[in-house]
């Protein structure tokens, strides 16, 4: 049997007194989108910033493809395939959209050793990727960052993890402040990355959401994963809210 993409194995995570997680095992297939749901305090976030490297945990192991891998910082597992977009993913507001886009990953023209930014490349990337995302008004790719709206600064964030191409991509609501469109954009994107053979955890407040793109649900409560293999074609959203707030630990 192959081994899955991701693998967190009994990880635990504790800030002093305070055990924000307790021996949670997640797994993630090749090109599967795996919805991972809770209330607030679950220990997503913490979980979720474990395997971006954001935070170290306290035991556990994590494999990627069957080998064990130490992250220890958000460089190793960009290294490692894995890109995370927060819900307040950092952008450089004095920076152009198509800047952001690129930021650390510049293309360059001429040569090298001269370093000159290929700008006309990066801002026919940067429009491509803006329709994507569902962003339907003609925004120049020259504009700063900081005159956009949230909506549209989280879909700059979420573009750039397209363009970028990682193995497993980590979207944390991503579909918070966003319009319609936008919104749509997002879950087309979603359902893209499982067509073109990425993986993705998504994370979001709005099971509806959830629903229409995942292929499998895990459930957190107070630290733990408490449901781990949550079909949403034979599950109810009433059945997996019930597992959500503890009114259930069955589904279906």
């Amino acid at each position: 049997m192959a081994e899955p993409l991701i693998r967190m194995s009994h990880v635990s995570k504790s800030y002093g007194r305070v055990q924000a997680l307790t021996d949670a095992t997640l797994t993630v297939g090749e090109s599967e989108i795996v919805g991972l749901l809770g209330d607030n305090g679950a220990g997503k976030s913490t979980l979720i910033k474990v395997l971006s490297g954001a935070v170290p945990l306290t035991s556990g192991e994590i494999f990627v493809r069957g080998r064990k891998v130490d992250i220890k910082s958000t460089t190793d597992a960009i290294a490692l395939g894995i890109e995370t977009i927060y819900q307040d993913s950092a952008l450089v507001t004095q920076l152009s959209i198509a800047r952001n886009l690129f930021l650390g990953r510049e293309p360059l023209k001429g040569p090298r050793f001269l370093n000159r930014m290929d700008h006309g490349a990066m801002e026919t990337v940067a429009r491509e990727l803006l329709k994507q995302v569902g962003i339907s008004k003609d925004i120049p790719p020259s504009t700063p960052i900081g005159s956009l709206s949230g909506g549209e600064r989280q879909a700059v964030a979420i573009a750039r993890a397209m363009h970028f191409d990682s193995d497993l991509i980590i979207l944390d609501e991503p579909t918070n402040n966003l319009g319609v469109a936008e919104t749509q954009g997002v879950l087309r994107f979603v359902r893209g990355a499982r067509d073109s053979g990425h993986s993705c955890i998504f994370i979001a407040h709005n099971i509806h959401h959830v629903f229409q793109v995942v292929d499998r649900i895990v459930v957190m409560r107070r630290g733990k994963v408490v449901a781990e293999d949550i079909d949403p074609k034979r599950s109810s959203v009433e059945e997996v809210e019930s597992v959500i707030t503890g009114m259930s630990d069955y589904v279906g």
